[in-house]
């Protein structure tokens, strides 16, 4: 390099190989491209996806580690990052539908899946059939001979319902059929679905995984080779990679996850069952509650903890939850969860805004339902807000 003029030597900065060590924290692999010195390494790596590094759309040192990381959390094969959780939503549904395969979907569903389902029916002529999570002879009554996918939520947003993981699973696999399930509210820490018969999970790592409302990114893990190799063709032609950095804040928020899960859960239960007893409540929907439908499935399938997110219906409406919402001081009017602060919205007009009415009925959300995430806060601290905020 020192023959080298100074403008060609500031651009070609030297790497000095790390020997006899290796760094605590995964680095930041902040690069587009990698270089190579054999032509037919690189053509070659450019094929399968556990190749050589070769461009950012393809692969990256630190997006791999993220990939190997959630995968070995939920027990499965392979893993692959996104730039969001709807990229890791529409790796799957655009990476294993057609024009004319059939879908069934659970009726409680996230209002971004729900909108782009819709879509998926307006734009391609996939159709659907809505079953309750948790009944395993309606899946099997929907199911035709072009069904390609079930699609559940382990716990659903935002109504909390628990999916019966291991006995529609069961039926998809017996049918032949692949299986989707959202992990994002209940996480590794508290469910694992590969272990109950799901084919693919789906994070959206902007919540609890990262933790700490400073990323979006999403990631989905295989439960097999083929399905990998699959969907990381479709996914790196699709455009839905993350960014190094990105995927480093998730793998640092990953690494307190066990730690804030509990209190997310502790604080959940504290509220949901004061809420539970106030009058101008009348209902709370967490599954940690004995008169939730889904209790005592959630009491075998979530041994971890209940998840830290609940919603609730106010007496008076939608006039109830607007005052409600402004009138909370510790807790914030944001849109997300999963972080140390506790969040709180209206699910009609913000998360589940793109259903129409009869949809929102379908999922049990009403005019005065206010969905709650709880933080990591003092459980008092945040009990003393939101009766505040009720009076």
């Amino acid at each position: 390099m020192s023959e080298l003029r100074p403008e060609t030597r500031a651009v070609h900065v030297p790497q000095p190989p790390i020997e006899g060590s290796r760094p605590i924290s995964v680095p930041i692999y902040q690069t587009s491209g990698f270089t190579f010195d054999d032509p037919a390494v690189m053509a070659e790596s450019m094929g399968r996806p556990d190749g050589a590094y070769v461009y950012g759309r393809y692969s990256n040192p630190t997006v791999r580690s993220l990939e190997l990381a959630v995968a070995g959390l939920e027990g499965g094969a392979h893993g692959i990052a996104t730039g969001s959780g709807m990229g890791a939503i529409n790796v799957v549904l655009f990476g294993l539908l057609k024009p004319g395969d059939h879908l069934v979907a659970q009726r409680s569903l996230y209002g971004g899946t729900a909108a782009m389902i819709n879509e998926l029916v307006a734009r391609f002529g996939i159709t659907v059939t809505y079953v309750p999570e948790n009944d395993p002879a309606a899946l099997r009554a929907a199911v035709r001979p072009e069904t390609r996918l079930v699609y559940l939520e382990t716990i659903s947003n935002p109504m909390t319902l628990v999916a019966d993981l291991p006995a529609m699973c069961e039926v998809a696999r017996d049918l032949g059929i692949l299986s989707v399930v959202d992990n994002t509210f209940a996480t590794p820490l508290l469910c694992r679905p590969i272990e109950h018969g799901a084919d693919i999970v789906v994070h959206s790592t902007t919540k609890y995984l990262s933790g700490h409302t400073d990323v979006v990114g999403g990631v989905v893990v295989l439960s097999g080779r083929e399905l990998y190799d699959e969907l990381w063709h479709f996914a790196i032609e699709l455009g839905a990679s993350p960014d190094p950095f990105a995927s480093w804040l998730t793998l640092r928020g990953m690494q307190t996850l066990a730690l804030r899960m509990r209190r997310h859960c502790d604080n959940a239960h504290h509220l949901a069952t004061r809420l539970a007893e106030h009058p101008a409540v009348t209902a709370v929907h967490w599954p940690g509650l004995a008169t939730h439908p889904s209790h005592e499935l959630a009491g075998k399938l979530l041994p971890g903890g209940f998840g830290g997110v609940f919603s609730f219906d106010l007496a008076g409406g939608r006039a109830a939850g607007e005052k409600f919402m402004s009138s909370v001081r510790v807790a914030l009017l944001a849109p997300s969860l999963g972080g140390v602060e506790t969040l709180v919205l209206h699910p009609a007009s913000t998360s589940h805004r793109s259903l129409a009415p009869e949809e929102l009925r379908r999922s049990g959300i009403g005019e005065g339902t206010v969905r709650v995430a709880a933080g990591i806060e003092h459980p008092d601290d945040l009990w003393a807000d939101l009766s505040q905020a009720l009076a």
